[in-house]
């Protein structure tokens, strides 16, 4: 299967796509005055405890408040070889964090929707082969990592490096790697731990460590995957990235291009395309069935429906055939659309225990390849899936879209007609409130055609029955739910 980046580059924005053969199936934005704040190291002040909640409210010089949760306060750290995180002792918040403490934290989830970012004392520093942990002085290995005597070899090396003031976790792409380039690794890691450490005792600021921007942060969490090129239409980024990929991961050094043409790069595989057509609700698959996906600030949720499709057999193989397509489906939305948080899935109802079973392999199968974690569930007495995919980062809706002004997120607007019966009912609140000689009501203009046509018999009836004149004014700029009624 053929793999390439292409990453197009602006003064205001980065975009990064992942093609595999010949399809879009991830795509990574960044604004420049909006970068994501996942991994950045602060010094921060604790601002408010919540023993109810068990967490704090810490100030990292955001927005809005950041969340620490008790059990992301590391007292004591232990890191195994199959396990890369860490084990906290549970202890209550109060005798963790105080009022006003100062605390240096990390970022894990971006803010999202009305929520802070999500913080960790636990602190991680990742690099090409390794992930720097101060808190702990072990060397765990990557699970992905199956054969047990290279998992033996690398531990052996990394057990070296590991001292006082820190342990590492062994990266996938470390696999293979030889002693030198990890023993570079960790002197890395460990310098720039050491820089943290000096603008920890400056209070000149709360940042003390931001990661990489979007560009090179893909290329050194795509080290280890298998990719035929990557493509950069901006000559300052690709001697940049040249630059970084010398130093930090040569492997990647010969796959980069500098592209030229006239042409959009993201043009050459129809991204921009692909990338609005992930904003939308309806999926539709190929055989004539579609998805449809909502998501929600507490879930997504995905339905399927065999629309068109009607097979050629019999009503179970055309359930279980648009299942076993939308499970492929699926999982290349989730990636595209960088859904994260638990996630519904409401597949056809099929009766066949051996068809359901296949349904929920395919969906394992496809999201495999998936480089966010996930957990399947299974399907659930009500014969929903239940799954989890690991969010850190904001969805691919939410970076490029808003609230709508209209319906104000709820997804749906009111219709004309109710609009119609609202304005006629307030007419009959204003009449009876006030002395007024006519009415002039200012409406959307599907509003105003609608009282001035199919609703006119009803407008005159009111006139009668307030025996007053009612005019109707056409506003352009009002909104389909937006009206006035004036007194004249």
């Amino acid at each position: 299967m053929s793999a390439e980046l292409l990453i197009n580059v602006t003064p205001s924005e980065s975009r990064v796509a992942l093609i595999e053969s010949g399809i879009l199936q991830e795509i990574h934005v960044e604004r420049h005055t909006k970068r994501g704040l996942v991994g950045n190291i602060y010094r921060g002040k604790v601002s408010r405890v919540l023993p109810g909640m068990q967490a704090a409210f810490v100030d990292i010089g955001l927005d809005k408040a950041a969340f620490l949760h008790a059990s992301d306060i590391v007292i004591h750290s232990e890191v195994v070889e199959e396990v890369s995180t860490s084990h906290i002792e549970k202890q209550d918040i109060r005798e963790l964090v105080r009022d006003g403490q100062d605390i240096v934290v990390q970022v894990v989830k971006d803010p999202i929707g009305t929520k802070g970012a999500r913080l960790t004392t636990d602190i991680t520093i990742p690099s090409r082969y390794l992930v720097f942990m101060p808190s702990v002085t072990h060397v765990g290995v990557s699970q992905r990592i199956e054969d047990e005597s290279e998992r033996e070899r690398l531990k052996s090396l990394v057990q070296d490096f590991c001292n006082e003031q820190g342990g590492f976790i062994l990266r996938t792409a470390a696999e293979g790697v030889g002693e030198q380039e990890l023993q570079q690794d960790a002197e890395f890691l460990r310098r720039l731990w050491a820089k943290i450490q000096q603008r920890m005792k400056k209070a000149k600021s709360n940042v003390l460590y931001e990661d990489l921007p979007l560009a090179r942060r893909v290329l050194r969490d795509f080290v280890g995957t298998e990719l035929d090129r990557i493509r950069i239409d901006s000559k300052l980024s690709f001697q940049e990235l040249q630059h970084f990929t010398r130093e930090y991961v040569p492997e990647l050094n010969k796959l980069l291009e500098y592209y030229p043409g006239d042409r959009p790069i993201f043009d050459l595989y129809d991204v921009e395309n692909e990338a609005q057509r992930a904003l939308e609700r309806r999926v539709d698959l190929k055989s004539g069935g579609y998805l449809i996906i909502d998501q929600t600030e507490a879930m997504t949720t995905i339905d399927i429906n065999t629309g068109a499709f009607v097979g050629h057999r019999n009503l179970e193989e055309t359930i279980f055939n648009t299942n076993i397509e939308a499970t492929q489906a699926i999982a290349r939305q989730l990636r595209l659309r960088n859904l994260g948080g638990m996630i519904l899935i409401d597949f056809i109802d099929m009766t066949d225990p051996d068809h359901k079973r296949r349904v929920l392999h395919s969906l394992e199968t496809a999201t495999s390849k998936d480089r966010a974690k996930t957990n399947i569930h299974g399907f659930t007495a009500l014969g929903l899936i239940e799954m989890t995919r690991k969010r850190t980062r904001e969805s691919l809706e939410h970076i490029l879209c808003g609230e709508c002004p209209v319906c104000k997120g709820r997804g749906s607007i009111k219709t004309v007609e109710t609009i119609c019966f609202e304005v006629m009912r307030e007419i009959v609140r204003v009449n009876r409130a006030y002395d007024a000689d006519k009415f002039v009501v200012y409406a959307s203009p599907a509003v105003a055609e609608a009282l001035m046509g199919e609703e006119s018999h009803m407008l005159a009836e009111l006139e009668v029955f307030v025996s007053k004149q009612i005019k109707v004014q056409t506003e352009l700029l009002y909104a389909q739910d937006k009206f006035d009624v004036v007194m004249m």
